[in-house]
């Protein structure tokens, strides 16, 4: 008997939840486990409130107290799913590069004064070479594990740190689409000057051409120029508005029909981007940027679910943009969305059993 095997048989998933365990109170290893997380605390271009890098860690943190029965897949837990541990050098890149890009945006949005130009001008290229190394070594990571036949997710920071991800994958596939749930459509172009800012993500993202499609749901705040883009995109980009989805329900659409609409929209294969402003901001306070509107969590699983009925395969994921705030609320809640990917990722590619 090997030790995973040994560690199903001795785990007790309706014990009290092993905080000295891993991701979820869970006995597994990275090894062991089908389903690996790949921790980026990393948040330099945030431009509102900072403290995504620390929600991997809030997650985490917050994981243990889950209970591990998921009502319609059988023994889910049994999977294996595990965290690498959290990389305390890119955790310190991060802030110290996060202060001075602060910094940079007080003084762009003071005009560009004269005074200070010297110290800023060539900032914007070296945050740039960061974010450029730092996607480097997320996709070699991602397809160490991807080579290996495990399933990958990414687990922010902010919401440009799974482009290493979205790379690996373009290796790995000949084409997929990108299910995003966002309150932003994160498709400017080098964002206040930086090209891996969190509000550039599917722009950067649309440059690999395996991305054959891009659908956003739940938008409710974003910029003439981007609107333009998912116009201009010969339909590479679907924008469902949060307002539109809302109005269509008021007048008697139901929720099913919307993410029947949604899924029509996506190819065979899809990685879905989560940014957790994209539910209402009651459920994750803390965000960097929350915008009023958004999806009940239960709104978003029934999406998730309603796309694997759906017969298509959920590539790969990532999760960004929870940060601790000063109360656990958000890391339980971003830790319950985590726990419902990795389950339904799994499901869709026949690791789990599961009733629809």
């Amino acid at each position: 008997m090997n030790s995973k095997e040994q560690k199903i048989q001795n785990f007790d998933p309706n014990g009290v939840g092993d905080i000295s365990g891993g991701l979820f109170g869970l006995p597994f290893t990275v090894e062991e486990s089908e389903v690996v997380i790949i921790p980026m605390p990393w948040e330099v271009t945030v431009s509102y409130s900072a403290g995504t890098a620390q929600g991997p860690q809030a997650i985490k943190d917050a994981s243990p107290q889950l209970d591990l029965f998921e009502p319609g897949i059988k023994d889910a837990w049994k999977l294996g799913v595990a965290m690498e541990d959290i990389s305390e050098e890119w955790a310190a890149t991060s802030e110290a590069l996060r202060q001075k890009a602060e910094a940079y945006i007080n003084w762009l949005e003071a005009g560009s004064p004269e005074i200070g130009r010297a110290e800023f001008e060539n900032l914007p290229a070296e945050v740039t070479a960061k974010g450029e190394e730092l996607l480097q070594w997320l996709k070699q990571k991602a397809l160490a594990h991807l080579e290996q036949g495990k399933l990958v997710g990414v687990l922010g920071g902010d919401h440009s740190t799974p482009l290493g991800l979205m790379h690996a994958l373009a290796e790995k596939h000949e084409e997929y689409g990108i299910l995003q749930v966002d309150a932003h459509a994160d498709l400017r172009d080098a964002y206040e000057g930086f090209e891996y800012s969190h509000a550039s993500i599917m722009f950067n993202a649309l440059k690999l051409p395996q991305v054959k499609k891009l659908v956003q749901v739940g938008i409710r705040d974003l910029c003439q120029a981007e609107a333009e883009l998912a116009e201009q995109s010969n339909g590479r980009v679907t924008i469902f508005y949060d307002a539109t989805l809302k109005e269509n329900m008021y007048a008697g659409d139901s929720w099913k029909k919307e993410c029947k609409k949604i899924i029509a929209q996506l190819p065979q294969k899809v990685y879905i981007s989560f940014d957790i402003d994209g539910l209402d901001p009651k459920l994750c306070p803390a965000t960097g940027t929350p915008v009023p509107g958004g999806l009940e969590f239960e709104q978003a699983v029934y999406l998730m679910k309603q796309l694997v009925k759906s017969g298509r395969e959920i590539i790969g994921f990532d999760l960004c943009e929870v940060a601790p705030g000063d109360s656990e609320w958000n890391g339980n809640v971003g830790a319950r969305m985590l726990m419902k990917l990795c389950n339904w990722m799994a499901v869709s590619q026949k690791r789990l059993e599961a009733q629809l």
